[in-house]
């Protein structure tokens, strides 16, 4: 068992007991911040349920279906991990909307002892998890942890506070919501991350323009065009292109000068998996366009159902304008 599957391990245990102590004392001490820390940590138990999940996937072969492997299973679990924040965080909201309208006493003194240990057991594991790697999937796990620390710390703070001025209770809704909101952003920024990976977006390390310059630079190429670049998982970037060759290379030298800017782009930018089409001349297209965009073949079929669905639309918006 790996290091990051035992500190995952550990991080689940540890937050399934605090869920089950923050509900029973949440309940007995009527305090909203903490059942919507309990709420979080029941999160954080399935976020670190997915993110073990994807981790063994992750390091499951290559198949016949699936040529990349399952770099991408842990992209996934982040994104789902992302959305169960989402979704606990507007139900909290909505809760402590109407709590504030309606407050509730609060048991300061037990709130505040639970509240501390939360905090203390969210903290260390997110620390651990923080010190061990940055992929996207440990990333969700430890945003969930260290955001119910967060939570926690919050929820001691307005507990003194109430303690010390002998009510106003809307602190504790107020408190759990303010902190859902920070949580909640982390979230998005969090999904936007993922689905830039899905849509293979460029690592935001890298550019187009960068990585073009590059491999014009090395002797023997005198144009790049069609370069894509995109991730496959956490450190796993890939690349292709077309890459035209000068004074026309036989064999041997034609692969001598792919070979060497495979290297350079893999020892100077981390990309592991490149592939590159040597070209003695630039594509051309005779229509004009680009002979290397991507198209979308559309059948026959395909076409005639397109054309039915204009020419129904297209009527039909004739039949309004009469």
């Amino acid at each position: 068992m790996s290091t990051t599957d035992r500190r995952l391990r550990l991080a689940l245990v540890a937050n399934a007991a605090i869920v089950v102590v923050q509900v029973v004392f949440g309940i007995a001490a009527r305090s909203l911040g903490l059942l919507a820390d309990a709420a979080h940590n029941l999160v954080d138990v399935a976020g670190v349920v997915l993110a073990l999940v994807a981790l063994r996937m992750s390091r499951r072969p290559p198949d016949a279906r699936r040529s990349f492997g399952y770099h991408r299973s842990p992209v996934l679990a982040a994104q789902a991990n992302a959305a169960l924040i989402l979704v606990a965080t507007g139900i909290l909201g909505y809760e402590a909307v109407r709590r504030m309208v309606h407050p509730h006493p609060v048991e300061t003194g037990v709130v505040i002892v639970v509240a501390l240990l939360g905090a203390a057991v969210n903290a260390a594991a997110a620390v651990g998890l923080a010190g061990h790697g940055g992929e996207l999937n440990q990333r969700s796990a430890m945003l969930h942890l260290a955001g119910d620390a967060a939570v926690s710390i919050g929820v001691v703070i307005a507990a003194v506070v109430m303690g010390i001025v002998g009510g106003a209770y809307w602190l504790d809704p107020l408190v759990s919501l303010v902190i859902g909101l920070v949580i909640g952003w982390q979230a998005v920024r969090l999904l936007r991350e993922t689905a830039d990976v899905l849509l293979e977006s460029v690592p935001v390390a890298l550019s187009n323009d960068v990585l073009s310059r590059a491999i014009t630079g090395v002797a023997g190429i005198d144009e790049v065009h069609d370069l894509h670049v995109w991730t496959l998982g956490h450190g796993l970037h890939a690349l292709s292109a077309h890459v035209v060759l000068a004074d026309h290379p036989n064999l041997e030298q034609a692969q001598s000068t792919v070979n060497t800017v495979r290297h350079h782009l893999t020892d100077a930018y981390g990309i592991t998996h490149v592939t590159l089409e040597a070209e003695c001349e630039t594509c051309l297209d005779p229509t004009g366009g680009d002979p290397c965009a991507m198209t979308f073949t559309v059948s026959p079929g395909d076409a005639a159902a397109a054309g039915l669905a204009h020419d129904r639309a297209h009527a039909h918006g004739h039949g309004h304008g009469h």
